[in-house]
């Protein structure tokens, strides 16, 4: 068996700063695959800076708002969902010029147990993996706030050599991540602490780390070649 990790930073498109960021750490840091939003007056920057490097795998993180609560989705309300799903797909290819390697969703939108049906269905017809519905384990505890207070021990460099040596097991797992230089213009919470994991995922350390532990950085385009190569 061999361990390969994908290191996907979610948000591209949410801001300038967080473009450049996401494209710093991959270009000097570990980070192999993102997630573009689409529908942000960013979004088409992002995607000029993605097409620049082959070797940065991009998905789609689906950015839709919907009714709070946990009543079912009535069937209007699934057909609009759809529709707007097939909607960022169209945008994505326009942006893109191909479809996305993955999906996944802001805030994980796609866990609501309302929407997951339509996510898996949609996801399916595209044959694109879709966060936690693929053969790869999704592991988000790289993340530097939670209880409303900033962590930034949970995203040092000590902390991730210490996920990478008893989190990353056999298969692929998926490493999520929200690197970025901060930009006084954007509406987040989470700010100072993504320049903590820009700094961290470009620390030299971490790719030591990563070639001790023989952990196998890979992309989402890599996907169907392993899975295939382990059932061979």
């Amino acid at each position: 068996f061999v361990k390969y990790c994908i290191i996907n930073g979610d948000d591209f498109g949410a801001s300038e700063a967080i473009n450049l960021g996401i494209v710093e750490a991959h270009r000097n840091g570990v980070l192999t695959s993102t997630s573009l939003i689409v529908n942000t007056p960013w979004s088409a920057q992002a995607a000029i800076l993605g097409r620049e490097y082959p070797n940065l795998s991009v998905g789609l993180h689906v950015n839709i708002e919907t009714k709070k609560g946990k009543d079912s989705l009535t069937s209007s309300d699934s057909d609009s969902v759809r529709k707007e799903l097939h909607h960022q797909m169209e945008q994505f290819f326009s942006l893109m010029g191909c479809l996305p390697t993955h999906i996944d969703s802001h805030h994980n939108i796609h866990r609501d147990p309302r929407l997951k049906p339509l996510f898996c269905e949609w996801a399916a017809d595209y044959q694109l993996p879709l966060r936690e519905s693929s053969p790869v384990h999704y592991f988000s505890k790289f993340y530097g706030q939670w209880g409303g207070k900033s962590h930034p021990e949970q995203i040092s460099v000590e902390s991730l050599l210490r996920m990478l040596a008893q989190e990353i097991g056999d298969g692929i797992t998926e490493l999520s991540c929200h690197p970025g230089y901060r930009d006084p213009g954007l509406r987040s919470t989470y700010a100072i602490e993504r320049e903590i994991e820009l700094a961290t995922l470009c620390d030299p350390r971490v790719k030591s780390a990563l070639d001790a532990l023989q952990i196998r950085l890979v992309n989402y385009q890599m996907l169907d070649e392993i899975c295939s190569s382990n059932i061979e």
